[in-house]
């Protein structure tokens, strides 16, 4: 089984802020690190690797700082390491960025035919949840998105059964590989890399691809290739909290005040007349 694993380095959001003026993240002095979503499909590779045998590539695109990400991988296990870094690719959005993660998949399935790409369901940076769907719809792969659980992999007769999360619920489905799998936070817990792991780590060579080695039309790739741009970033406003009745020292006084309250709500007092059994 060859299992490709793709993963973005992102803004730790917990440090994120926003600049007020250009209404754009404030990188600077703020720490790169693994989308979280990644590292559970991670995880999920590597669980699945361990049990039927196979070959991990961890993939991603971004500038060479990114290499940190698969570093990170190849820590926790991955057999091989992948980095998509050219300038060509910078400014790209969710279709220019499934479009070159796909031309590099392509590249990797002629060495080493792919049967199960994996994702996060989202980055936490962007939280689009496209690249994943985008990647299986160009390779035509069968796509599972927010999976919580691999409940069967026939790798003799090529099929997989996984449960995904859906509005309301969950569901069952099973479909043929090769396949394209998006994976919620549930689905794995990331294991914590070996010293033999951080040591290889260190030593490991992340080969690196540029637009011309991945085969990428310059029109389809970057900001030539995004259709799409963000127009502009802001934090919600924090909402206020309603007004508090507390009784429970002196409860008349609470209930006269709330009473007070609704009836000087003309717009609730109309609501309640219209509809006189709520």
């Amino acid at each position: 089984m060859n299992f490709v694993c793709c993963i973005k380095q992102v803004p730790d959001t917990a440090e994120v802020k926003i600049d007020p003026e250009t209404n754009t993240l404030m990188r600077s002095g703020v720490e790169s690190i693994s989308n979280p979503y990644d590292l559970v499909a991670l995880e999920t590779a590597l669980i699945l690797r361990d049990k039927y045998g196979g070959w991990v590539t961890a993939l991603s695109m971004g500038p060479p700082q990114a290499e940190q990400v698969l570093k990170e991988a190849i820590s926790l296990g991955a057999d091989a390491a992948v980095l998509l870094s050219d300038r060509a690719f910078a400014g790209a959005d969710t279709l220019a960025t499934s479009y070159t993660l796909y031309k590099a998949i392509r590249n990797l399935d002629l060495d080493r035919p792919v049967d199960i790409v994996l994702c996060g369901k989202q980055a936490i940076d962007g939280d689009t949840a496209q690249v994943g769907p985008g990647i299986a719809t160009r390779l035509g792969f069968t796509q599972f998105t927010s999976v919580v659980e691999i409940r069967e992999l026939n790798t003799y007769d090529r099929h997989i059964t996984v449960k995904r999360r859906v509005e309301g619920g969950f569901e069952i489905v099973r479909g043929p590989l090769p396949t394209v799998i998006t994976v919620d936070l549930g689905l794995a817990r990331p294991r914590r890399a070996s010293l033999p792991g951080l040591i290889l780590s260190l030593r490991a060579v992340i080969d690196r691809w540029d637009a011309d080695a991945v085969g990428a039309e310059v029109p389809k790739i970057g900001l030539k290739g995004s259709p799409t741009w963000v127009r502009r970033i802001f934090s919600p406003p924090l909402k206020e909290g309603g007004p508090v009745f507390d009784g429970r020292k002196d409860p008349v006084p609470a209930v006269e005040r709330f009473l007070d309250t609704i009836v000087a709500d003309e717009e609730l007092i109309s609501e309640l007349f219209k509809n006189p059994g709520v």
